[in-house]
């Protein structure tokens, strides 16, 4: 009898090191599939690089984002001239301070990869079996085929291959995809062009989005909490153009109560080390009133600890939900809350 192979799930290893799940730390999860979406001219292809960058270097992606496990990098810019790819690479290194002659990024130079066509499918295999890289980055999708990209059967056959790929080389894959021009005011893993199944494939999503001259960063993970409307900056110093995460400013609209806590609780929940107000503030994109209050509060709810180093969440990690509905009070009112810095 052909039988499928199985096994009992408490008889599946577990994964002994809770930091392993992060390749980079709150922005992509180690070995995932996904999609960085967004639509034209808004950096999409700077934050691949960026992430290119922060893998083969162990930088912080954005000078904000720590990697948790580095290695080499596979990269198709389809769009870009290879003489315009070194040169935003070189610049996006300057910025993190990391040499660039010895980065291991690995770029694909042929003209063309088909990946609707058995012979480029092996063509990209081979290449992947033989540098083994820790991230593959493809940029971007619509340069990867000729299918119907609203056909779901035809375009599930491609990310099917993609998912193989994943798992036979254990590497995480990143494709850059547009969102529809029409996307504005729309969530944005429904932004994107063609069929949901885009969206739904994949494990770690990543969306850019401009509304004049700022630039915003979603995140979206299937097993850990999601970020919204991280502020980017696209800047230029001597040589180094890169992506940076802006702090907030004083004249931000104030971020509710509730959206808050939330928002804080969804950031601590992707470290795995204390972290000061300040760099909290940053990493939020907040006011530091609202993010001493958010603690404030979480630290009412027992989900919150401080040491000398700063605020973490309370083990476990994957903290339950619990309910934000209670009014935050005002930071440094006593019973060891949060006091805003000086």
């Amino acid at each position: 009898m052909n039988a499928l192979p199985f096994q009992r799930a408490s008889q599946i290893p577990t994964d002994s090191t809770p930091s392993a799940r992060w390749l980079v730390q709150g922005l992509w999860s180690e070995e995932a599939v996904g999609i960085l979406g967004g639509e034209p001219k808004c950096c999409k292809s700077f934050l691949a690089l960026d992430l290119a960058v922060s893998v083969a270097s162990g930088a912080s992606c954005l000078r904000q984002f720590p990697v948790q496990r580095s290695g080499s990098v596979l990269l198709f810019p389809a769009e870009d001239a290879l003489p315009a790819v070194r040169q935003r690479l070189e610049g996006i290194c300057d910025a993190a301070g990391v040499a660039f002659a010895s980065l291991p990024v690995e770029v694909i130079t042929a003209p063309t990869l088909r990946l609707d066509t058995p012979a480029d499918r092996e063509r990209l295999a081979n290449t992947v079996a033989a540098l083994q890289p820790r991230l593959l980055i493809l940029d971007p999708l619509i340069r990867l085929h000729r299918l119907d990209e609203n056909d779901a059967t035809q375009i599930a056959g491609l990310l099917s291959f993609l998912r193989q790929l994943q798992r036979q080389f254990h590497l995480a894959i990143l494709v850059v995809h547009h969102a529809r021009k029409d996307s504005q005011g729309t969530r944005p893993g429904q932004a994107l062009r063609g069929s949901s199944e885009l969206h739904g494939w994949g494990d770690s999503n990543l969306y850019m989005r401009r509304r004049g001259d700022q630039l915003t960063l979603s995140t979206e993970h299937r097993a850990a909490p999601s970020q919204d409307h991280i502020p980017l900056s696209l800047t230029q110093s001597g040589s180094a153009l890169a992506l940076s995460v802006l702090a907030a400013t004083s004249s931000e609209p104030e971020t509710s109560a509730q959206s808050a806590a939330q928002r804080v609780r969804n950031v601590l929940a992707q470290l795995r080390e204390p972290i000061s107000v300040q760099r909290l503030r940053q990493m939020c994109g907040m006011r530091t009133a609202a993010v001493c209050a958010a603690l404030a509060e979480l630290s009412e709810q027992g989900l919150v600890c401080r040491d000398g180093r700063g605020y973490q969440l309370k083990l476990p990690f994957e903290d339950p939900l619990v309910s934000l509905s209670r009014p935050i009070d005002p930071p440094g009112k006593g019973n060891g809350k949060p006091d805003a810095p000086a």
